[in-house]
């Protein structure tokens, strides 16, 4: 089974130096509204995506904290490397809900990790597919639970 071009990117660039941060900028390039959160991608494979982002002012919300929007937009860069490495390029990937729980105000950069408890079965019909997403801060605690569901079906 072939791989999907964008986690064949990242296969090529992540054990360069500075690959990662190409990958990541090359990321935002060619979806430009990841790059309000300054997105470094950590850990890319099939099943799990580790996102970091700084707290900087472009971020920051009424009372200085990291903006519950702007963590939504870093769980949705997590869930979707984690569709790209996933799903295999004989199918694709729309995304249709976002469920989300703001669980303790965001005062650090953070890091979203999105995760499949199991590998999904990829066949001929489409099927839902909820990509669990936990942000947490830089001390390791859970600020925002996100569960962001994608369509999967067979290319035509």
């Amino acid at each position: 089974m072939g791989m999907n071009p964008t986690y064949a990117m990242w296969r090529r660039l992540a054990g360069k130096p500075g690959g990662k941060q190409l990958f990541s900028a090359a990321m935002c390039l060619r979806v430009p509204y990841f790059g309000t959160v300054l997105p470094s991608v950590r850990q890319l494979r099939p099943g799990h995506c580790t996102v970091a982002a700084p707290k900087w002012w472009g971020v920051h919300n009424h009372i200085r904290t990291f903006h519950a929007i702007a963590a939504c937009n870093l769980a949705e860069i997590a869930m979707g490397l984690l569709a790209e490495a996933t799903v295999p390029p004989s199918h694709r990937w729309l995304p249709k809900g976002m469920e989300v729980r703001y669980l303790a105000k965001a005062t650090t950069g953070l890091r979203a990790v999105a995760e499949l408890p199991e590998h999904p079965e990829f066949g001929d019909e489409g099927f839902d597919l909820p990509v669990p997403v936990r942000i947490l801060d830089a001390h390791g605690t859970t600020v925002v639970e996100a569960t962001i569901t994608i369509w999967v079906t067979r290319r035509k």
